[in-house]
């Protein structure tokens, strides 16, 4: 029986590596190229009408004047779930100050698989089921979470790739909430 050993710099350098690609996010399913300027910083938000968790369709111009978390995501994903505690705390916060959040679910399982993890997490924002078109439109959704920060205007300012911790958002919106 033979083993395989590494050296300890090089097992921790794999170590390292290893938890760094499992908690920053997860492979999107399915195909997902970047389509030109869209989903790109200073671009006005791609449009959408997306069924939420009872089939009431939400446009993301509904939230025109508001400042919006939108939040690619989905309930297998280890690093979306981690983030969701730090979004419902964030919509307690400011919702009176107008932020939004918008989680736009990938599960293919739609709101069958979204509405009881809803329940179960108390959710306290918005979760729209999205599909292939709308991930498209906003540059191809390769890993999730990809969450994107948009101003009062409409405008993508922010875009996030994977897990990102909670006081960058918290300083993210600070400045957009308090704009005029």
């Amino acid at each position: 029986m033979s083993t395989t050993r590494f050296s300890r710099p090089l097992a921790a350098a794999l170590a390292i590596g290893l938890a760094l690609g499992l908690s920053s996010g997860c492979a999107k399913r399915g195909p997902g190229g970047r389509a030109a300027n869209t989903g790109a910083v200073g671009t006005m938000a791609p449009a959408f009408a997306l069924p939420d968790l009872d089939g009431k369709i939400v446009k993301n111009s509904d939230y025109l004047g508001k400042v919006v978390i939108l939040d690619f995501w989905a309930t297998w994903c280890p690093p979306c779930v981690r983030e969701v505690p730090e979004f419902v705390r964030l919509q307690s916060k400011y919702r009176d100050q107008g932020l939004e959040i918008v989680g736009l679910s990938l599960d293919t399982g739609g709101v069958e698989d979204v509405k009881p993890f809803s329940e179960e997490h108390q959710v306290n924002y918005t979760l729209l089921i999205a599909n292939e078109e709308t991930a498209e439109s906003y540059g191809g959704i390769s890993g999730i979470p990809t969450t994107f920060l948009v101003d009062k205007g409409g405008k993508i300012v922010k875009r996030f790739l994977g897990y990102t911790d909670p006081q960058v958002f918290e300083e993210a919106i600070q400045p957009l909430i308090a704009a005029n």
